[in-house]
């Protein structure tokens, strides 16, 4: 039986976070990094909507929203116990707030916003995640999760955009969480550079 077969793009957060599951699950996957400017017709055939994870399992099922891959993945395989901290309405909020805001002030030329004030929205969301972690480790306890990993990508996101601003903050146990994950070697192995994939001639 074929592997699954997962499209990506190594610098969005949504591949990201679809990328620590397949792997921590131990389910082979063969990975085709695409461009998002050049992506590929078989990729469209899967999921017309051609936005990055589209994963195709070998039954020719499709899974193309990340945190379904995550699910279904984890669902295969979980050694280190990841569902056990599922926490759906924290997902929920990272991946609509925080990430509308995170995008007018990651992109507020594109979008034409202020910056300032969607960055303070951020802040507004990151606080209530320090308050998580002054009383545990990760978001659901003292050990990693999937509600971590499925909320990390998009917080090293909004970082990167101004680490010097985030490093003045209140939020040292944010910093700490964020750091120990991008530190991992789990993140290190998901994050190796591929060549751009094309279809066999």
């Amino acid at each position: 039986m074929a592997d699954p077969v997962l499209y990506t793009f190594r610098r969005c957060p949504y591949a990201m976070r679809a990328r620590m599951a397949l792997a921590v699950s131990g389910i082979p996957c063969e990975m085709r990094e695409v461009k998002l400017r050049e992506k590929p017709a078989e990729m469209l055939a899967a999921s017309p909507k051609g936005t990055v994870p589209v994963l195709v399992i070998s039954d020719g099922s499709v899974i193309d929203e990340s945190i379904d891959v995550m699910r279904w993945a984890l669902s295969k395989g979980d050694p280190e116990n990841w569902l056990s901290g599922d926490d759906a309405a924290l997902i929920a909020a990272n991946d609509g707030p925080f990430k509308h805001h995170l995008d007018r002030y990651k992109y507020s030329t594109r979008h034409g916003t202020d910056a300032a004030e969607h960055r303070a929205a951020c802040l507004t969301i990151l606080l209530q995640l320090e308050a998580r972690l002054e009383r545990s480790l990760y978001l659901c306890g003292d050990t990693q999760t999937l509600t971590d990993v499925a909320i990390m990508p998009f917080i090293r996101q909004f970082a990167a955009t101004d680490r010097e601003w985030l490093d003045t903050q209140p939020l040292p146990k944010l910093r700490e969480w964020l750091d120990r994950q991008i530190a991992s070697d789990l993140f290190t192995t998901i994050m190796v550079k591929r060549e751009q994939w094309r279809p066999a001639a």
